[in-house]
């Protein structure tokens, strides 16, 4: 049954999560699990989760290449390149959020506006997303937990039309959702890192009001596991490998790839065997 529906400065945030998750130990990119100290002691156990939301970009279509395409393209101009450090702090957020972190971070602003610049990359982007591919072990796991009855809904930055776009290929698999949240819903107020999305996510189970312990959020961003911190819940970070490993220390556990998710670790159906 699927449904489509559409504080502190959300830039502010992320700096501050930026610098806080680097005072902590660095943790190996390609290890499975991350510390789970950061929890509270009142909070559940692993095994008790009930309901999952998931990021998009990232995590379930490999969209990210395309922008850092484009945006590389969009700086060559100006003599600039674009790097991992910059790309950090934009994923995850609203289009015109990051737009306005990608012109003043890069110190471009004085060229091209923010608006200038969404403009731009949208008539590349147009042409690129249709050829998304889905990212290892997305199909795989969504098909699971459909298949075992675990609630899981979509919570995406991206707008309807370009979400429309980067789901053409894979629309049978977005069906499974129980519902989809996308960045521009009215819901949604302020972008990742603030936990509007997520919150507006969660309401939509039909089991709500759920306790967002029970939720078990998966997200590649450093802005967007900020979010589902800040939203109460639970969340699995499944990082870019070229993003520094300081970034992923707020996450519940952090994986190389969706195909490391063990299930039955959170309380949750496990894997048949034919599924491996």
């Amino acid at each position: 049954m699927l449904q489509l529906l559409q504080s502190p400065s959300p830039n502010r945030l992320l700096r501050n999560f930026l610098l806080n998750s680097r005072s902590k130990p660095l943790h190996n990119r390609t290890a499975t699990t991350v510390s789970m100290a950061n929890l509270s002691s009142d909070a559940p156990s692993r095994g008790s989760i009930t309901h999952i939301i998931f990021d998009m970009d990232g995590l379930l279509l490999d969209t990210e290449g395309f922008y850092t395409e484009v945006q590389q393209k969009i700086l060559a101009r100006y003599d600039k390149t674009f790097d991992w450090s910059l790309k950090a702090k934009m994923m995850g957020m609203k289009a015109i959020e990051a737009a306005r972190v990608f012109v003043n971070e890069t110190g471009i602003s004085d060229s091209l506006s923010a608006e200038d610049f969404l403009v731009e990359r949208e008539d590349m982007l147009r042409s690129m997303f249709p050829n998304t591919e889905a990212m290892q072990g997305a199909s795989r796991l969504i098909r699971h937990l459909h298949a075992k009855g675990v609630p899981f809904g979509l919570a995406t930055g991206s707008h309807k039309r370009h979400f429309e776009l980067k789901t053409q290929r894979h629309g049978e698999l977005f069906k499974l959702m129980h519902h989809i949240v996308l960045g521009d819903d009215p819901e949604v107020k302020k972008g990742k890192p603030s936990p509007d999305i997520f919150l507006a996510a969660a309401k939509r189970f039909e089991e709500h009001p759920v306790d967002p312990q029970r939720i078990l959020v998966f997200e590649d961003a450093p802005s967007g596991v900020l979010a589902a911190k800040n939203a109460g819940m639970n969340v699995i970070m499944v990082p870019d490998p070229r993003l520094d490993s300081s970034y992923l220390g707020d996450a519940d556990q952090v994986l190389s790839s969706l195909m490391d998710f063990n299930p039955k670790e959170w309380g949750l159906p496990p894997f048949e065997d034919s599924e491996s």
